[in-house]
């Protein structure tokens, strides 16, 4: 194995912190652009504007001026289930008593229907549709809590439109939630030992919601968020639907929460989206809504990267760079993210080097997580000289360095562990020196809470097992059956990352290496 030296290391922070909001003036380029694109919409946009204008608290027309300048990207999403011919095919999640039978009924329907997939049916545009009633209603109840209630008079103005203000939480519908949550907490303060402290506030609420709304895993099949209304309804959801419902309850009442996601774990399937809510002191307690207070929630694995969804676009990200290639790799293309990986893990900037020609068509590099069979982009760097700057990695993860490439990721160098001390160690697979090895233990996916996680369980008598290892892609070394405890393989290359999988399963085993004579999974 080969060692290579961090470049620089971040520490992590002694509290966590939340950006600020971009607040606009009245006469910026965004607040034109925006009325420039709402078509139609621009009467009821005009109209908030110059209603607001001659409003005696002035700061309610800069926070207008907010909403509207930064109306670009928000939506109303809606997913279908399709076939291969883009045939709709009629899907819901209620229809099965566990997510067990919802996928049992899913793969008949394949079997039926050929390869079914979910696709976009329809964009509402925020900036085509939002009224001015809404969008008065959203402002004024902001103002009328973050003017009233105790716990809320601390915040700044650019705290209040970065975490209060904003009317919506993702790609649900728009509704009108703040009247309803304002009246169903009215008396949240009469209960409260210290009136002014917004974490007890914000637990009061969660633990209300925790009694009519939960986790259901079947929700992983219903891709569109669900809005107010439909959680009233089913009381159900998905992660990104319970921290919607949390900054509904809280953000009506004053508090400033936000959501918190990785896009993928760095060793377990899927990923996740929590809350956290900021304090008078300036720092960020993690929690889950519907599921965990704050002060009492931990992220179930481990984290290469931590993002924060955020109203206002943010010029940084990705999309907005210049570079050779206009299309990207799935979430990176959002305008309306911020990185705060080092509010939550122990973070390194390192320097990568490619091993393979960069084309000239090409100038930025991915480092990738391993996540549900497959090497997912997780932070992105611009190339130079063949080498990539990577800022704020979390530790104790393998990534792989890659391009993108006809649309997907392509490796470019070698697969490395960054560990805690910063030190990036290179996983070399030495085929000449094959072994012999036996292995006896495997990790499955499991759910925790809303959530995927892992757990190691040893390999069954009589299974049969496919081990692959990794050499700028995985190679199959062999099948064999499981004698007892151990199922054994010979000529393996060594000093390897290995993946093993029982033959026929949905590939979300973790991958590992051995040190040692250990497994260590990654």
């Amino acid at each position: 194995m080969f060692t290579r030296a961090v470049i620089a290391i971040c520490i992590l922070l002694p509290v966590f912190t939340i950006s600020s909001a971009q607040v606009l003036l009245p006469d910026s380029p965004e607040l034109a652009k925006a009325l420039d694109s709402a078509g139609a919409n621009r009467a009821q946009l005009e109209r908030v504007l110059s209603e607001y204008a001659i409003d005696p608290d002035t700061l309610k027309h800069q926070a207008a001026c907010y909403l509207i300048a930064y109306l670009e990207g928000h939506s109303y999403v809606t997913y279908m289930l399709c076939d291969s011919n883009k045939t709709e095919i009629p899907f819901n999640v209620l229809d099965y008593a566990s997510l067990e039978a919802l996928e049992i009924g899913f793969d008949s329907l394949q079997t039926q229907k050929g390869e079914l997939s979910f696709k976009k049916k329809d964009l509402i545009e925020d900036s085509k549709t939002i009224t001015a009633d809404l969008l008065r209603s959203h402002i004024d109840f902001a103002f009328r809590a973050w003017r009233e209630k105790p716990w809320a008079q601390w915040l700044t103005f650019e705290q209040f439109c970065s975490s209060v203000l904003p009317y919506r939480g993702s790609n649900e519908p728009l509704e009108e939630w703040r009247e309803f949550f304002w009246s169903k907490y009215a008396d949240i303060a009469d209960r409260m030992k210290d009136s002014t402290d917004p974490i007890e506030a914000a637990s009061l609420i969660n633990q209300d919601i925790m009694s009519w709304f939960r986790f259901d895993s079947r929700y992983y099949y219903h891709p569109t968020d669900q809005g107010l209304s439909e959680m009233i309804a089913t009381g159900l959801g998905r992660c990104e639907d319970m921290t919607n419902l949390a900054i509904y309850g809280m953000r009506a009442l004053g508090l400033a929460v936000t959501s918190d996601y990785t896009p993928y774990w760095a060793n377990s399937g899927n990923n996740h989206a929590w809350n956290a809510i900021i304090t008078p002191d300036g720092s960020v307690i993690p929690f889950m809504g519907a599921e965990a207070n704050p002060g009492s929630y931990r992220l179930a694995n481990k984290l290469a990267k931590a993002y924060r969804k955020t109203y206002e676009i943010r010029h940084e990200n990705l999309v907005f760079q210049p570079r050779k290639q206009e299309k990207l790799p799935g979430w990176l293309a959002g305008k309306s993210y911020t990185d705060v990986t080092r509010d939550y893990t122990d973070a390194r900037t390192i320097s990568v080097k490619l091993l393979r020609p960069v084309p000239d068509t090409v100038d930025i590099a991915y480092l990738c997580v391993f996540n549900s069979g497959e090497w997912q982009a997780i932070h992105w760097a611009r190339i130079a000289d063949g080498e990539a700057v990577f800022t704020d990695m979390g530790t104790g993860v393998v990534y792989l360095p890659a391009l993108y490439e006809e649309e997907r990721m392509a490796p470019a160098g070698l697969p490395f562990i960054l560990d805690s001390n910063g030190q990036m160690t290179d996983i070399v697979a030495d085929r000449p020196s094959a072994t012999s090895i036996s292995l006896g233990s495997i990790t499955n996916a499991i759910l925790e809470t809303s959530t995927d996680g892992i757990e190691r369980t040893w390999v069954k008598a009589g299974q049969e097992y496919e081990l692959f290892f990794w050499d700028d892609g995985w190679h199959s070394i062999a099948k064999s059956t499981a004698e007892d405890t151990l199922v054994n393989f010979g000529s393996t290359p060594s000093k390897a990352l290995y993946w093993l999988q029982p033959v026929g399963s949905k590939r979300d085993e973790r991958p590992f290496t051995i040190e040692a004579g250990t497994q260590v999974w990654w």
